[in-house]
Formats: C-alpha cells, sequence, structure tokens
C-alpha cells in the first residue's frame, strides 16, 4: 500500500525538504523521528505530551535530504499552553513539503484520529503520508491489513485520501527505510539544506533539558506530564584549582525543574531526595551520550503555580 510520491528530481537526481510527523499525543511520532534519524534527537516516554518543542532531526540518504519536524501531538486544548502546543503544529502543518499523520496499529480508530485527519485536510497544497506506527504490538499480519483499510477509509472520509500508507515499527526496525524513502518521494528537487553528519538543529541547552525532562517524566503519575518544565539555567566549563576549564572537557550543567504545586516538588524529589537522585543519573548518561564529555548535573525542583495558565510564566519557561 505504499509508493513513493514521485517528485521531480533536481539536475543530479537529488531532492530535499521537510516533513511534519503529527498525530495524537502518544502514538509514536517521537519513536519513529529517532529511529529515521539514526539517533536519539527527540525524547521519547509512555506518557502523553511529552514532545513540547518541534525538533527537527535531519535523514541523510542517497540522493535526499529529509528534515524531520517532530511536533508536539494535537489534542483538543484545556489550558493556554495546550493551545500553544496545538498552534505550533497547525503553524508546522503550513510550511512543511509532506506530512505524516501517525496511527497506532494496536489501537482502532477515535474520535481523536479523526479530528485531526480533518485538521491535515484542510492543508491542500501539501500531500499527506499515513504512518501506521507499532506494527510490532499487533498479533498477526491480518490484523495489520485490516487497520490499514481503516486508515484508508479515515483519509476518504476527511474528503482528502492519503497519498500513501506505511506500516512501520520503529522499535523493531521495520520499514523504517521505505518510511523514508516515502517521504523523501514528496520532496522538491534541491541541494542538501544542513551539513553531512549534522543530526539536529535544536541548541544543545533545549536538548539537555528535554533529556532532564525525559528521565524525570518516567514512573510517576499521570498529572505530572502536563505540569513539569526544564530551563537550563547554565552550561559551562568545569574549571581547575588554576582557574582554568579542566582537560577533559567536563561540563557542569545547572537546570531548574518547574511543577505547578507543592504536591508536584515531593513526587519530583522523593523521599530524601531519592527520586531526584535517580533523575539526575539517567539524565547524566543521556547528557554525557549527547555531549561526548563528562558531566557534573545540578538538578534544583521549583514551584511556578499554574505556570500553563500563566502568560508570564509561559514565556519565561520558552513557550
Amino acid at each position: 500500500m505504499s509508493a513513493a510520491g514521485g517528485a521531480a528530481q533536481g539536475v543530479d537526481g537529488h531532492v530535499s525538504g521537510f516533513a511534519c510527523l503529527v498525530g495524537r499525543p502518544n502514538t509514536g511520532k517521537s519513536t519513529l523521528t529517532n529511529a529515521l534519524v539514526g539517533e536519539k534527537v527527540a525524547i521519547t516516554s509512555s506518557r502523553p505530551q511529552t514532545t513540547r518543542h518541534t525538533v527537527r532531526g535531519i535523514v541523510h540518504r542517497p540522493g535526499s535530504q529529509l528534515v524531520l519536524v517532530d511536533t508536539p501531538g494535537l489534542h483538543r486544548p484545556r489550558t493556554l499552553l495546550g493551545q500553544r502546543l496545538n498552534d505550533q503544529v497547525l503553524a508546522a502543518l503550513a510550511e512543511v513539503d509532506v506530512i505524516g499523520v501517525c496511527l497506532p496499529a494496536d489501537e482502532r480508530t477515535g474520535p481523536g484520529d479523526r479530528w485531526i485527519v480533518d485538521q491535515v485536510a484542510q492543508v491542500r497544497r501539501t500531500p499527506a503520508v499515513a504512518l501506521v506506527t507499532k506494527t510490532d504490538r499487533v498479533a498477526s499480519k491480518e490484523d495489520v491489513a485490516r487497520r490499514l483499510l481503516d486508515v484508508v477509509a479515515l483519509g476518504e472520509a476527511a474528503g482528502r485520501p492519503f497519498a500513501d500508507v506505511v506500516p512501520v515499527s520503529a522499535v523493531a526496525g521495520e520499514q523504517v527505510d521505505v518510511v523514508a524513502d516515502v517521504l523523501a518521494g514528496h520532496l522538491p528537487p534541491g541541494p542538501p539544506l544542513y551539513p553531512a553528519g549534522e543530526l539536529t538543529d535544536e541548541p544543545e541547552a533545549v536538548m539537555v533539558a528535554e533529556l532532564v525532562r525525559e528521565a524525570a517524566l518516567e514512573g510517576v503519575r499521570d498529572e505530572l506530564p502536563h505540569s513539569l518544565a526544564v530551563v537550563v539555567e547554565e552550561m559551562a566549563p568545569r574549571l581547575d584549582a588554576a582557574g582554568q576549564p579542566r582537560a577533559d572537557g567536563m561540563l557542569d550543567v545547572h537546570a531548574w525543574l518547574y511543577v505547578e504545586r507543592e504536591s508536584q516538588k515531593g513526587i519530583v524529589i522523593g523521599r530524601g531526595g531519592s527520586r531526584l537522585k535517580e533523575v539526575g543519573t539517567t539524565a547524566r548518561a543521556g547528557i554525557e551520550a549527547l555531549l561526548g564529555v563528562r558531566v557534573h548535573l545540578d538538578l534544583r525542583v521549583k514551584v511556578a503555580k499554574d505556570w500553563q495558565r500563566d502568560p508570564k510564566q509561559l514565556a519565561k519557561l520558552g513557550f
């Protein structure tokens, strides 16, 4: 059910452009982004609404360069933050060359899926590809086939059939190359937009903050993901006894974790600071892998009351 869209190619056969992955929260967008890029450029979590920022992951392939814009999950907003996250997604849809709509294979089509597909259908000039994710969670190929037919019907019901429908499992590594080929097939002719080897244009401080938030989200109550924000206050070389940067390049990273209530502060810190220590250990490993140097990570937790509904607080926290 998948076929490249057949965009025209340049003189040397090279195409380049942007693809936006959209879908309900927790439909595998970030996991698929990481699988396509081949490195971790977007945080993943079992918690909905993990992604807060659009992250550009760059997929380098012979004859094409695909720049993935991984967006927050589209959802019916209940707060000012939720509305701003939706606005990010809709703005991205208007600026890309192809839209990838992520629909999980292990779930039935629901009102949220129909709402999102209707939103995408309004962007008439941008081709939309259905990416049926998490096929590793489905018992049989027959069940996957039935889900693909449901997805085809979903696009037709919205008045704009999908250009392609591709089943994929980012976790199992199945059909990831096919997804890359199909998305690249809808790109316009052009030279590479980024240098070879560059995998994202996300600032390091933002990626560090996201790794801290990812670590903090695991194993906590359902209420916390929506209420947690992380800001890196400082990233600087650790100095030696002479006041010079250490020879091993070690960095001092100081970050604040913001929550909305005192009770949430207790959840993040844990008894005797045990939970925050676990978060620091997990996050530090990811940060060191990202930056390629040793890191001293200092985490502090602060209450910013009802920050999701406060325009001033949202601006302070980067939204």
